[in-house]
């Protein structure tokens, strides 16, 4: 049995389609879950509750959390801590191996313009230090409690029928919709983004190879080094729309957060975009054989959607 908990977002979906290639038993576990294989066992728990997350864990041989809460500093500092507890007790308890799906995060913020597995884990923000609390919790029970684990770390997401994602909410849904695209803080800087149908394939295989546990792996992603302005100007081309675009500087950003509680929590992660954001995954890669999508076949297979639903 391979548990995904937090089963129904960007990565957990294509993730339950790749595990049936290494498994016929995948149990789905979230508030609400619902099938993606016809075969999947379904649990609907709350990830804060320990005693329902040791009953999702029960009988699983790999678990992995891939659990996405909303985007609010006071929900992560509460929630975040709780639900990486009872993922770890649980899989203490019913040995099986965790597989934890992480950000960038908790990075020092001069690691941004290239970051490898070996990058210095120091956040100045207040969600990259709950992020942090996350990462030492899994490592100190590796070490003290004989937890078997890894952290499987990605750029931000983008792939087709991502609903979150900045690339694909600011960029592929404001061209859908006619409107100029939007970019945080500087178009002109390099910006990785991860390929979550990649992402999904390289968690399935991580979660499935005994000697990729106990240690740090960066999820596949493309190493083009394309600026926010070259992902407008392709994706515009995809899509036949204009390339226009409008910046969200810092200080507009600053400005709307004192009325859009989103915005002001985005407000602190802006060293991510004022500067290059260089995601490099050679380690995967090399050790797996693996060849990322290039940022324009992934832009086709996004517009290949679209334009699907269209119809």
């Amino acid at each position: 049995m391979q548990t995904i908990l937090g089963s129904g977002g960007a990565i957990g979906i294509p993730l339950a389609k790749e595990l049936k290639n290494f498994t016929d038993k995948v149990r789905l576990v979230s508030r609400h879950p619902k099938k993606v294989n016809e075969s999947d066992e379904l649990f609907s728990v709350d990830l804060t509750n320990k005693e329902q997350v040791d009953k999702a864990v029960d009988g699983s041989d790999v678990v992995y959390l891939a659990a996405g809460l909303q985007y609010k500093i006071s929900v992560w500092r509460q929630q975040w801590p709780l639900i990486m507890q009872n993922s770890i007790d649980a899989c203490v308890v019913h040995k099986a191996k965790l597989v934890f799906v992480d950000n960038v995060y908790a990075y020092a913020p001069d690691e941004i313009p290239h970051m490898t597995e070996e990058s210095r884990i120091a956040p100045e923000t207040k969600k990259g230090k709950v992020r942090a609390e996350l990462l030492q919790m899994i490592f100190d029970a590796i070490e003290k409690r004989g937890l078997t684990a890894l952290v499987a770390r990605s750029a931000d997401f983008y792939g087709p029928n991502v609903k979150t994602g900045f690339l694909n909410l600011m960029v592929f849904d404001k061209f859908k919709k006619k409107q100029k695209a939007n970019w945080q803080a500087d178009a002109t800087k390099v910006h990785s983004f991860t390929y979550t149908p990649d992402a999904a394939k390289a968690l399935a295989l991580l979660g499935n190879t005994p000697d990729a546990y106990n240690q740090t792996w960066h999820l596949p992603t493309s190493s083009e080094k394309w600026t926010g302005v070259d992902f407008i100007n392709r994706a515009a081309e995809a899509m036949n729309a204009e390339p226009r675009y409008f910046t969200l500087t810092k200080t507009m950003i600053a400005l709307t957060g004192i009325f859009s509680p989103l915005v002001r929590e985005l407000k602190e992660m802006q060293y991510q975009n004022d500067q290059d954001y260089f995601f490099d995954s050679s380690k995967f890669n090399k050790r797996f054989s693996f060849t990322p999508v290039s940022y324009k076949e992934g832009i086709a297979q996004i517009v290949k959607e679209e334009m699907a639903e269209l119809q």
